[in-house]
């Protein structure tokens, strides 16, 4: 007797071999370094490839062959925890390269770090960097750095009185090689540098003045400009400012938290008449009458700016009644910030003539001064007509709870009549 039997695998399934295209396409990826196949594939194809490359890839490769931003958005999230791409226009792609070239500037040694990790990335990063934000520059490793201890004495170190050749790195051949730079925010110093501080690793020297100043010339598409918390005193503003002149497309400048005087300040003056700068930013500087007196001139006969940040100078009621007397007559400055600069009664009476006549200003920040009581009745005073301005900052300045009650009032007021006016009236879309 026979018997047949027929066994199976239970398992056993048709659907468990791959296609043909799904193998070419896992050879594809395995091989993509080698042999970038891409655009010769079909949509439902290329789909396929660019979710399962490696973030890995070379960047010669990757670089001006892919743009879909799905494939830009892994290479970010998987890179950083934190990823905001409305600081980046939205686009995955442009904030990779921009914070990718802004870690390798970070961690840049100057006679350490090959040059060529920067230049080689130039022809790849170029036409997606529109913003660098460097926020610290390395110096040169000290050849010895016992000699160079003994050189400099305890009170030169610790006010930073001997300069020693920590030149940075020259940011010349990188920015005028970006055709599309629009914004760059720098800071010269050292990040975390815990026990190992020294005044000497906050070295903005005059040859690194010189080299940023002559490539922010050559950086004609540059709107705005940051140099902040580095030390720029009067020299070095005067040879930025020398170089920024007739800029063609600087809008906005930042030289906060600096060492600047009032020849600094007089040489920003003069740059703000030669140049098309919306917004000048001299917050926590070391500025006084005259150099508020200067700013004043270039204010009276300015028609760009809109902005002007003061903060924590010492311009004094001399600097403030200059400014004041110039807002008498510019049409142009909605917001001006001049918190904690001494000052008093006089400048709050010249200023209650400002709120009477001028149109434009829309903020005012008086903080942190001594304006006093009749200081701030005056303000009232010059307010009462006003229907322009809408935000007005009066904390800590010494002039009454309830006057500061009742300008918050008036104040608000406006604010809401602006905003019904908003309302009423949009504004018209561009054709």
């Amino acid at each position: 007797y026979y018997i047949q039997r027929v066994i199976e695998d239970p398992e056993w399934s048709l659907a468990t071999v791959p296609h043909l295209t799904e193998l070419c396409l896992q050879h594809i990826i395995h091989n993509f370094e080698k042999n970038p196949i891409l655009d010769h594939l079909l949509p439902e194809h290329q789909r396929k490839v660019l979710d399962r490359l490696s973030t890995g890839l070379p960047l010669t490769v990757t670089a001006n062959l892919i743009s879909d931003e799905d494939y830009w958005k892994r290479c970010c999230t998987e890179r950083w925890q934190v990823c905001d791409i409305s600081n980046y226009g939205d686009s995955w792609k442009r904030m990779f390269f921009e914070r990718h070239l802004e870690n390798i500037l970070k961690c840049f040694i100057p006679n350490t770090t090959n040059p060529n990790q920067v230049l080689e990335l130039i022809p790849l990063c170029k036409d997606y960097v529109r913003k660098l934000e460097v926020d610290q520059f390395l110096p040169p490793v000290k050849v010895d750095q016992k000699e160079e201890r003994d050189d400099l004495s305890d009170t030169g170190s610790d006010f930073g009185l001997g300069e020693v050749s920590t030149h940075h790195y020259d940011l010349g051949v990188l920015i005028t090689a970006l055709p599309h730079l629009e914004e760059l925010h720098l800071t010269y110093g050292v990040k975390d540098c815990g026990m190992n501080f020294e005044w000497n690793l906050f070295n903005f020297t005059h040859q690194d003045c010189c080299n940023l100043a002559v490539a922010v010339k050559m950086c004609h598409n540059l709107k705005v400009f940051k140099l902040t918390r580095s030390r720029v005193d009067d020299d070095k503003t005067r040879l930025l400012v020398s170089n920024l002149l007739d800029h063609p497309c600087l809008v906005e400048l930042n030289l906060s938290h600096n060492l600047i005087r009032d020849k600094g300040a007089q040489a920003v003056g003069k740059l703000i008449n030669r140049s098309r700068l919306e917004t000048l930013n001299l917050c926590n500087n070391q500025i006084r009458h005259l150099g508020a007196q200067a700013l004043a001139q270039a204010l009276a006969e300015n028609s760009t700016l809109t902005s002007l940040n003061l903060r924590l100078n010492c311009v004094e009621d001399e600097g403030g009644e200059a400014i004041g007397r110039a807002l008498l007559t510019n049409t142009t400055l909605k917001s001006i910030h001049l918190g904690s600069n001494n000052l008093s009664e006089p400048t709050a009476t010249l200023f209650s003539q400002v709120l009477a006549q001028n149109t434009t200003l829309t903020s005012i920040n008086f903080s942190c001064n001594h304006l006093g009581l009749d200081g701030g009745k005056q303000l009232l005073e010059g307010l009462a007509d006003n229907k322009a301005l809408t935000e007005f900052d009066l904390r800590l300045a010494e002039v009454g709870q309830e006057t500061e009650y009742l300008i918050h009032q008036m104040v608000w007021a406006n604010r809401e009549a602006a905003w019904l006016g908003a309302l009423r009236h949009p504004p018209s879309k561009p054709l």
